[in-house]
């Protein structure tokens, strides 16, 4: 968990095409941010999570995950976390069973208390943009100080920015350097130049 949070950007990745897997695992790499959550949302989703996750310098991440059996696939894929859009006790059970680095989804105070009963400390807060934005996180993560938000969902690079300025947030997660249209003309130069600034932005700023 410390080696993925010491980013304080997580690129999240919709996949339609796993050919694409190599030449982006070293967009990512040579861009400076090494790691990917690549979310079961297509057919090409598994085809691309093993292609990713050959690349020994790239950490790859599973994200979209609602059954143990992905926890378990993942596993033998070499995946080295995975991530959930909202939270269950059964998957985290799982989760920890086959020590697999795992980050629930929550957007309530009542899914952040029982996370937070079963011992979880980093969560995933989504949809952040459709659920209000600082002002909700602020409120509704009040009475859990010691809990870790990564705020994911419809997010661009300014609000990235702001988020990372809330104490409880280390990290944020996002598709904006990953736009499905350039992934669509293989257009890495774009990916690239957009990591690259999201990196100096944040970098300027914290």
């Amino acid at each position: 968990m410390k080696t993925l949070l010491n980013h304080r950007i997580l690129p999240v990745l919709v996949i339609r095409d796993a050919s694409l897997s190599s030449e982006l695992a070293a967009t990512l790499i040579d861009s400076g941010l090494p790691l990917v959550e690549v979310t079961l949302r297509t057919d090409e989703s598994w085809s691309a999570v093993e292609k990713l996750a050959k690349s020994q310098n790239l950490t790859v991440g599973i994200g979209s995950v609602s059954q143990e059996n992905e926890l378990k696939r993942a596993i033998d894929l070499g995946v080295k976390f995975a991530v959930s859009p909202g939270f269950s006790p059964e998957l985290f059970t799982t989760a920890k069973e086959l020590s697999i680095e795992y980050i629930p989804g929550v957007a309530t105070p009542s899914e952040m208390l029982n996370a937070s009963r079963m011992g979880a400390e980093n969560l995933k807060w989504f949809p952040a943009k459709a659920l209000g934005g600082i002002p909700t996180l602020r409120a509704a993560s009040a009475p859990f100080p010691n809990l870790n938000f990564i705020p994911t969902g419809g997010l661009d690079l300014e609000g990235a920015v702001e988020f990372l300025k809330e104490p409880n947030v280390n990290q944020v997660g996002g598709s904006w350097m990953l736009r499905e249209e350039w992934l669509a003309k293989r257009d890495f130069a774009a990916i690239r130049t957009s990591i690259s600034e999201s990196l100096a932005k944040i970098n300027s700023e914290y």
